[in-house]
């Protein structure tokens, strides 16, 4: 794990940019990048899938039996498995389609309903993807700045929030850069 940047956020907890494997994070909950019907067949929900065990995707078919489609702002969320987390929280992230289909709002519903949630569970901790900028081709630099804009929001409008750790964490280097260009433009 490599870390890149580091920031305070409004109600006093910690926004972390890092480079490494989301699926090694020890924090409450990683964040996985989900499809509506938590079909874990591609991209960081393939890897959480096969990393975490059966557990994740058999908790995922039954919470959409349940449940029905996952909204983009409330997000669900399974045990863990073999990951060193408690939870697995399955936002889902907006498939781009050039701007024409609100992406923005979505990401940022999908962003700020995982965080709801790890203060619904209680949690203290949570780990991100760059969500929607894999398979779902929402260009990175754009991802970033909703990203960047929808957690502090968050904590500015929720200063009562127990998550006091907050991680983005990015794998592959042209993700780093565009994340961290972003980083550096928004917060100086």
């Amino acid at each position: 794990m490599e870390a890149l940047r580091n920031r305070s956020l409004p109600h006093g907890g910690q926004f972390r940019l890092l480079r490494g494997d989301i699926t090694a994070e020890p924090v409450d909950a990683i964040v996985n990048a989900a499809n509506r019907h938590l079909m874990h067949g591609g991209g960081v929900a393939a890897v959480i899938a096969r990393k975490g065990g059966a557990v994740i995707t058999e908790q995922s078919a039954a919470w959409v039996r349940q449940h029905g489609p996952v909204p983009h702002d409330r997000p669900a969320y399974t045990d863990c498995g073999n990951l060193p987390c408690r939870y697995v929280i399955h936002a889902v992230g907006p498939v781009w389609h050039g701007g024409q289909d609100d992406e923005d709002a979505k990401l940022r519903a999908a962003v700020q309903g995982a965080l709801r949630r790890a203060d619904e569970l209680g949690l203290r901790s949570i780990a991100f993807p760059a969500i929607s900028t894999g398979i779902y081709g929402f260009p990175k630099r754009q991802a970033a700045a909703v990203i960047f804009q929808a957690v502090e929001d968050y904590f500015a409008a929720h200063p009562e929030s127990g998550v006091e750790d907050v991680r983005l964490v990015l794998y592959d280097r042209p993700t780093v850069e565009a994340f961290l260009a972003v980083w550096d433009e928004h917060y100086g």
